[in-house]
């Protein structure tokens, strides 16, 4: 059971957000959906959970076409870029409304969260901070307990202490449950531990779909004296170069061969790492 995009296309005038996109998120696991700004993933995100439509393909919930159709969509929960709540409405009430939607919502756990963030439950929703809406919004996801979670850039205006409780919590609510979850966020590094499958998407279209282990191990550093390095980076798939006076260090992908690295250094890189890399080769920057 998935959620499958099958060559889907969506275009605002003449900027193509989506280009073709087939891709799948399914198998309980964390996604991780990178790319830089623009890239096509808000568009992406929209449009399965049917706040947007696309011009061309197919989106499945579970097999099910999803535009339109109540018990598909019913499966996904996104988490909201705004509190669209009633003026009036305060925390406690805001959380009964979304029971009353979501049958599987677990008033218990939602208020169990609201205490370890310190959620003032008894203040109206739009009085909230920048950094407790954001916190409101995250328990409204965690505690819907739908099968597909959204979650498009979660922990901004939160401090480093609440980010690491929003990622200890993910991570306990996906060990526990058969969630898929689906994970759009810049700060790649903090949500590492958390992501098993990275998809890289770049001017709307998927440029790598893998297990997140695989891609990092897919690619390593060498760096050294700048003439060995150019010697060694010959006939390679090089992502990128950095140069710094007479060093430099360079991503390739690939296996490294030590026997040639002679006076080099070799180096692991991490899905962050990875990412980097690989939007320097699509942009040439080397």
């Amino acid at each position: 059971m998935a959620i499958e995009l099958k060559n889907v296309t969506k275009t605002y005038g003449a900027t193509r957000a989506l280009d073709n996109v087939s891709v799948s998120f399914g198998g309980g696991m964390v996604y991780g959906l990178l790319g830089a700004n623009g890239a096509g993933k808000t568009t992406m995100m929209n449009a399965i959970t049917n706040r947007i439509w696309s011009d061309s393909g197919e989106i499945l919930i579970d097999g099910e076409r999803a535009p339109g159709n109540d018990r598909a969509l019913g499966k996904v929960y996104m988490m909201a870029e705004a509190n669209l709540f009633p003026d009036s409405m305060k925390v406690d009430g805001a959380l009964k409304l979304t029971r009353s939607f979501y049958p599987s919502f677990d008033m218990d756990y939602a208020m169990s969260v609201a205490e370890k963030f310190a959620l003032p439950v008894k203040k109206k929703v739009k009085a909230l901070s920048t950094g407790y809406a954001s916190i409101f919004r995250l328990t409204l996801a965690l505690a819907v307990n739908c099968p597909y979670i959204i979650f498009d850039e979660p922990v901004l205006g939160l401090d480093a202490q609440h980010r690491d409780l929003f990622y200890r919590l993910l991570m306990e609510k996906c060990a526990e449950s058969e969630q898929t979850v689906i994970l759009s966020t810049h700060l790649i590094q903090e949500a590492a531990k958390l992501i098993g499958h990275a998809v890289i998407i770049r001017e709307g279209k998927i440029i790598r779909d893998a297990d997140a282990e695989e891609l990092a191990g897919a690619a390593y550093q060498v760096s050294g004296p700048a003439a060995l390095v150019d010697n060694y980076l010959s006939g390679l798939h090089v992502l990128s170069v950095n140069s710094l006076g007479g060093l430099k260090t360079a991503c390739v992908e690939g296996v490294p061969d030590e026997a040639a690295a002679a006076g080099l250094e070799i180096s692991g890189m991490d899905l962050q790492d990875y990412f980097i890399g690989v939007m320097n080769e699509q942009e040439g920057v080397k």
